[in-house]
């Protein structure tokens, strides 16, 4: 051994010694809580996230991200299914359709455009007042998932629930929100109102004709609006802890 690391080892020592002398001159109390610190220090750095992520079971994994996505989807249905929750929000108004925008050159030209804004308002309108019930398509869908597509869900990127939704129960949600939409459309009078501005543009002449569909148009763009803010919901839970609102979700996210 070279005289170098002897003088090492005694340094070490000695550095030991007066560390455990200065804990043995504190009172009881110091003691036990520095104790009590450093154990809870070793413990914390012992634990990778690995092996914290590896202690949930397949039920804490699942009761969570289910939780995540309950908790997000109430937040989006409490923000855009209230008065101009799609109406002036910049991110999801919806817009009249490609099909009504000849129709709606043609009212300008003659001074009618005021009706063509209220065809738009209450198609948003339409879709704030279908948001709320549906809620509970949602979360049946979430009820439905099985053990592989929370797994899958749990470890992808930060929109892959939005994903899961989009890509597997687009067809579905479309079906169960045509019966509210159409009910919403006519509760808000944009049925009306379609036929109000359908009504004067054919007595203009020379025009062509036009149809819109707009009971599957509001429900494409009302999804498309409620999945735009459930991605964002989904990020904010996974990235931001202020957001975990429930014990189960700060224990499986808090772990990743």
């Amino acid at each position: 051994m070279s005289r170098y690391c002897s003088w090492k080892n005694v340094c070490f020592v000695t550095f030991i010694m007066f560390l455990f002398q200065g804990v043995i001159m504190m009172p009881a109390h110091a003691q036990i809580d520095w104790l009590k610190s450093g154990k809870e220090l070793l413990g914390t750095v012992s634990k990778s996230p690995q092996e914290q992520t590896s202690n949930l079971t397949n039920s804490d994994i699942t009761s969570g991200l289910k939780d995540a996505l309950r908790v997000g989807s109430e937040r989006v249905v409490g923000q855009l299914g209230k008065a101009d929750g799609f109406n002036t929000d910049p991110a999801i108004h919806i817009p009249l359709p490609d099909s009504m925008l000849r129709v709606k050159q043609a009212l300008d030209a003659v001074g009618l455009s005021a009706m063509m804004d209220d065809l738009e308002l209450k198609l948003n309108r339409a879709a704030e007042v279908a948001t709320p019930p549906a809620k509970k398509v949602f979360w049946n869908s979430i009820d439905s998932m099985t053990l592989d597509d929370v797994t899958a869900i749990y470890n992808g990127p930060d929109d892959a629930a939005t994903r899961y939704f989009q890509d597997k129960m687009s067809v579905p949600l479309a079906e169960a929100m045509q019966p509210i939409v159409e009910q919403a459309i006519n509760q808000v009078g944009a049925v009306q109102a379609y036929d109000a501005v359908m009504g004067e543009y054919s007595n203009l002449p020379f025009v062509p004709n036009v149809k819109a569909d707009l009971n599957s148009y509001v429900v494409t763009e009302g999804m498309n609006g409620i999945f735009h803010y459930i991605a964002a919901e989904e990020a904010a839970i996974r990235n931001n802890p202020v957001e975990r609102t429930t014990d189960i979700l700060k224990k499986v996210f808090g772990a990743k």
